[in-house]
């Protein structure tokens, strides 16, 4: 039995997941990140953790196994108290235990287990198709740089002229006046500006944001041909994901190159994010769509994942 295959589907949907006199997998939701040195861009996720006190037999585990292998719940826990027992054996010896896609679990100085996270999974589904990128740093004082380095060269200098009567009272104040309105709408200008200038930056920053975004969609180079098929329609509440598409046409190409290898592929909409998700199949009952999944999982894609979601 796989114990960290059963762990890690339950990772997507419950946030503490405890194997009986071993310990309890624990998942903290993080928000979006933004790196204040390579400015990377991290999505949110959910961080794993390892708690050893926490050995209490919820059922939660042994119910999913015991629902997906059609046995006994108390087969089920049978199962999982020898693995348990195998996994400390191991520990006891030295050795590093490797759940796949979960993380490493090692025995310190001191007898207690440690565990090393897995970063390859992300088991936040919301964030599904979502990965880090790095963008560019974006200056905002090009212009007022621009202006000092022009006030530094090009100083404004104001030579009083003599007249012979008090006329030039009336020009001075005009002058006033005129340099006033003058210098208003200079610093308008300036103002207007700066406000334009941060305005194309935060554009660019949308445009290279979107474009990391449209990187992550699937794009095939050479489309296959269009074809005619006479599929069954397909019903169920269980459906194995392949993948989600900002692009609706890159969603019709998965669904095409899928059918290509055999699969019952098909859209089944958008997501609250505004995604196109492609599934290989849909399936009445949960034991034939985990079937499907590890089959997937293991000779074409390990990142699928089963989505229970009631279509109308």
């Amino acid at each position: 039995m796989q114990l960290e295959t059963y762990i890690s589907d339950l990772l997507y949907r419950y946030d503490c997941i405890t194997v009986p006199q071993l310990g309890a997998f624990l998942t903290n939701r993080v928000s979006a990140r933004v790196h204040d040195t390579t400015h990377t861009f991290y999505p949110p996720k959910k961080v794993l953790s390892f708690n050893e006190q926490l050995q209490h037999n919820d059922g939660l585990l042994a119910n999913y196994i015991a629902e997906v292998e059609k046995v006994p719940y108390a087969t089920a826990n049978d199962k999982i108290s020898k693995q348990v027992k195998a996994i400390k054996s191991y520990l006891i010896e030295g050795e590093t235990i490797q759940f796949e896609n979960i993380g490493e679990l090692v025995l310190n100085t001191e007898g207690k287990i440690v565990f090393n996270p897995s970063s390859h999974i992300n088991y936040l589904t919301d964030s599904f198709g979502l990965s880090h990128f790095t963008s560019a740093d974006i200056k905002r004082e090009v212009y007022k740089e621009e202006v000092e380095v022009i006030e530094e060269t090009a100083p404004i200098a104001f030579t009083p002229e003599k007249r012979s009567n008090n006329n030039w009272l009336k020009y001075a104040a005009a002058a006033v006046i005129v340099l006033g309105l003058s210098g208003f709408g200079a610093a308008n200008y300036y103002k207007n500006s700066i406000e334009n200038h941060n305005q194309l930056a935060q554009e660019e920053a949308n445009a290279q944001l979107e474009a990391k975004v449209q990187q992550a969609t699937f794009v095939i180079s050479n489309p296959l041909p269009a074809a005619t098929l006479s599929l069954e329609k397909q019903t169920g509440n269980y459906h194995i994901v392949a993948g989600a598409f900002r692009v609706e046409a890159n969603s019709d190409k998965k669904v095409e190159q899928l059918r290509g290898m055999g699969y019952k592929a098909r859209k089944i909409g958008e997501n609250r994010y505004g995604l196109h998700e492609v599934v290989y199949g849909s399936y009445e009952s949960r034991l034939d769509a985990q079937l499907a999944l590890n089959k997937i999982r293991l000779e074409h894609n390990k990142d699928a994942w089963l989505l229970i979601k009631r279509l109308d």
